[in-house]
């Protein structure tokens, strides 16, 4: 399987997930896959993979300066490795947002943009997360 494939498949396994994850957050399969982190797993397990392969083929990494970490993403396994990274860690906490909700019952069409900026831009999706709950938390203390 060519890095390239490996890319592809890699998303074919995370998007499902955030489909579910904004659409179907209660359904018992959602809670199932989330609960026990079935995504992020694998997604862990083929990380590990190819970041053992860059290191095998390169040695240490360096991410002491961006000039370093610009070098690293010159590797194509290394940043195959990366984009799973990113992917699996995205995914994790879109869980834990749902997960979250099940105690801030925040609607879910105000809580889908947080999770879609989860998904597309990773922190910043949680940034606005963290400012809806925070406003949740303050408007249930009131």
């Amino acid at each position: 399987m060519t890095p390239s494939d490996v890319f592809s498949m890699a998303g074919m396994l995370a998007m499902p997930m955030w489909i579910l994850l904004i659409l179907l957050p209660k359904w018992k399969v959602t809670r199932f896959l989330i609960d026990y982190k079935i995504i992020p797993i694998i997604l862990s397990v083929i990380y590990a993979f190819y970041i053992i392969q860059a290191l095998i083929a390169g040695g240490m990494m360096d991410f002491g300066s961006l000039k370093s970490v610009m070098q690293l993403f010159t590797v194509e396994n290394a940043v195959l490795a990366g984009w799973i990274h990113y992917l699996a860690f995205d995914l994790l906490v879109g869980m834990w947002i749902v997960n979250q909700n099940k105690t801030l019952n925040i609607h879910p069409v105000i809580l889908a943009p947080c999770l879609l900026g989860t998904f597309l831009f990773g922190p910043v999706g949680f940034l606005v997360f963290m400012i809806i709950r925070a406003i949740t938390l303050k408007n249930s203390k009131a």
